[in-house]
Formats: C-alpha cells, sequence, structure tokens
C-alpha cells in the first residue's frame, strides 16, 4: 500500500464567486502546481472553474 504522506488534502474555491465548495486530496510528487477543476457551484448554480485554495 502506498504511504498517506505522499497526498495533501486541498480546499477548491469557485473562480466566480470565491466560495470554497469542495475538498479533496492531491498527489505531492505529481502534480506540483495548483489544482485546476470544472465543477459545480451551488452558489452560482451552474459549473464554473474550480482552483486550488491557499
Amino acid at each position: 500500500m502506498a504511504k498517506k504522506d505522499k497526498r495533501q488534502l486541498v480546499t477548491l474555491a469557485c473562480t466566480k464567486c470565491q466560495s470554497r465548495n469542495y475538498h479533496t486530496e492531491k498527489s505531492v510528487i505529481n502534480t506540483t502546481e495548483r489544482l485546476e477543476v470544472n465543477k459545480y457551484c451551488n452558489r452560482c448554480q451552474k459549473h464554473a472553474s474550480h482552483k486550488e485554495a491557499k
């Protein structure tokens, strides 16, 4: 089994309204830049780009 310390918890924030909607894990070794995913925002009520927040 892989060790858990190679993954990091990140929070995804909507680029339109800046609400922090999602929490996920990312691999620190494979993904060094910030994560950006297209997801549904409940506040905007449409699909929007979500970027990794600090």
